[in-house]
């Protein structure tokens, strides 16, 4: 959803993109940056206090808006490539990985919460990841993206209500995750023994 919104906002984007790229041409230095604020999040999450859960949320945001800076620069100067589409999704899966471990460390959720919501998030990934290779478009599929996940994350963690947070991080992930198997097997249906014999 919040992808969607992107771009409808293209042109603003570019803006920003131009503005950051005179600082910092590298997309790939942006996308770091975000995942500092990452790790600096979750290690203020692993204190288990509410001030630094309201650290923790602010961080998040503001990593989030520099998830935006790395792909706004990239196509502004041009280095949109595989390697920077390779290093910006892993990163952002350590980056959410270590969130995550902060948030457990924290004990401001029961740790199979925690661990349910982290694995589903994951397996959103996962699906698209694996159907983007296989042919099938599943970027703005469901409503539990990570943009959206993270943003739950952070405004539970900003009202103090992160335990209610993850649980509704799970409710979206577990319906994304479902939507887009649906989605992909659909789109591969068939495909023939190729598809089904493909490397994971």
């Amino acid at each position: 959803m919040l992808d969607r919104l992107r771009g409808r906002l293209e042109s603003s984007l570019r803006s920003v993109g131009t503005a950051f790229a005179r600082v910092e041409g590298s997309p790939t230095a942006w996308t770091a940056v975000g995942l500092v604020l990452a790790v600096l999040a979750a290690a203020a999450y692993s204190t288990g206090r509410y001030p630094e859960e309201l650290l923790g949320g602010v961080l998040i945001l503001v990593g989030g808006w520099f998830d935006i800076v790395d792909g706004a620069v990239a196509r502004v100067t041009g280095r949109v490539s595989k390697r920077g589409a390779f290093l910006d999704s892993t990163m952002d899966r350590v980056a959410e990985v270590a969130l995550f471990v902060g948030i457990l460390l924290g004990r401001f959720a029961d740790p199979a919460t925690v661990l349910l919501a982290l694995s589903l998030s994951l397996l959103v990934s996962y699906t698209r990841a694996k159907g983007d290779a296989l042919g099938v478009r599943l970027a703005g599929v469901g409503i539990g993206e990570r943009s959206e996940r993270l943003l739950i994350v952070a405004v539970s963690s900003l009202v103090g209500l992160l335990d209610w947070g993850l649980l509704l991080v799970i409710v979206v992930a577990g319906f994304t995750f479902v939507e887009r198997t649906y989605t992909a097997a659909k789109g591969l249906e068939g495909g023939g023994p190729e598809a089904a014999a493909a490397p994971t």
